[in-house]
């Protein structure tokens, strides 16, 4: 038994001796989920990239490339944390919202990155472009500061629990 207090499953523990069925963790089905959706959306962003490289739409290659990147890695982000939420010290509630805040977060980076390489701006700073500022504000609200908050609650439900 000293082996399974770290086991990452997307389950919780029965009672000791029980033979009742493992709970799911809602949690990390809903992030399962959305990983699923955001593989398939990153794969599907291949013909984006395509389009924009033979000039079949006018978008920035790179940008778009990056956008199909960007989702694909964020999958593997909602994996990874999906798979560590029964490690974490959140119950129920904690843990839904370090899933919304990922999942969120990486939506918004797969789709901000899309208009973006539509846009040919790269929104990184305020510029004085209309396009440019409102995609650099876009980021910062729905991909930075929500990844920055959902990294640092991440790594603080690895901390144990007070004694």
């Amino acid at each position: 038994m000293a082996g399974t207090a770290m086991t990452p499953t997307p389950y919780l523990p029965s009672p000791a001796g029980s033979d009742a069925p493992h709970a799911p963790v809602p949690a990390a089905r809903f992030m399962a989920h959305a990983a699923a959706w955001l593989l398939l959306i990153g794969l599907l962003t291949g013909g984006y990239v395509s389009a924009a490289m033979t000039g079949k739409v006018p978008a920035d290659p790179q940008m778009a490339l990056a956008a199909h990147l960007n989702a694909l890695l964020g999958a593997f982000f909602l994996l990874g944390v999906a798979w560590t939420l029964p490690m974490l010290r959140y119950g129920a509630v904690g843990q839904q919202r370090l899933a919304w805040l990922v999942i969120v977060a990486n939506f918004a980076n797969w789709g901000v990155t899309c208009v973006k390489a539509w846009l040919r701006v790269s929104g990184v700073d305020f510029i004085g472009q209309s396009a440019n500022d409102a995609i650099f504000v876009a980021l910062t609200l729905s991909v930075v500061l929500p990844s920055l908050a959902a990294a640092g609650a991440w790594v603080h439900g690895f901390r144990r629990p007070y004694a």
